[in-house]
Parts: structure tokens; C-alpha cells; sequence
């Protein structure tokens, strides 16, 4: 089993939960989405040394740890939203492929 949504959300709770801060989180979301733009355009897929400084996947999971952030700062749970929203999705866009999480 790999790591899970509500497992990341909880990880961020417990080590970083602060909602009076969400309007920083944003900020370092907007940051950290440019710094992902920049690795894409750069094409960094692996750091020198192997690790992942500076990397296109460093740079997603920060977006992803300040989306969840967010996420908790206003007790929203992920995992219940992202089937809701893929479903709305679905109807919008009636060819797209159907997303279950089973």
C-alpha cells in the first residue's frame, strides 16, 4: 500500500498546523508552483548528487504539502472532495476517463 491522501493531510496537521497562517501557505504555494515551473521548463528529473533537490519531484510535493496545508486549515478532506470533484468532472467532460478509487 503506498501513502495516502488522508495520511499526508494528518502528517501536515501534526507537524504543521497553523490556520492563522493560511494566507502564507498560499503564498508559498504560488512560490513553490513557480519553482515547479521553472524544473519543468529546465527539465530537471534527477539532481546530480541522485537526490531530489531541485528536482521536478521536490518541487511537486511542495505544491502538494502547501495545497494540503490549505486544505487543513479550513477542515477540508481531501479524500472526500477529489471523488465529488472527479465526478463533476465526468459529467462536464463526458469522454473523460472515469476515476475510481477502489
Amino acid at each position: 500500500m503506498g501513502i495516502s491522501i488522508k495520511y499526508l493531510q494528518e502528517y501536515i496537521r501534526i507537524n504543521d498546523y497553523n490556520p492563522e497562517l493560511k494566507d502564507k501557505y498560499f503564498m508559498k504555494l504560488a512560490e513553490e508552483a513557480g519553482e515547479l515551473s521553472r524544473a519543468m521548463r529546465k527539465n530537471w528529473l534527477r539532481a546530480e548528487d541522485g537526490g531530489v533537490r531541485g528536482t521536478i519531484g521536490e518541487e511537486l510535493w511542495d505544491v502538494i504539502y502547501y495545497a494540503l496545508a490549505i486544505a487543513n486549515c479550513y477542515d477540508i478532506d481531501m479524500e472526500t472532495v477529489i471523488p465529488r470533484k472527479e465526478k463533476l468532472n465526468n459529467e462536464k467532460y463526458a469522454d473523460a476517463v472515469t476515476f475510481d478509487p477502489k
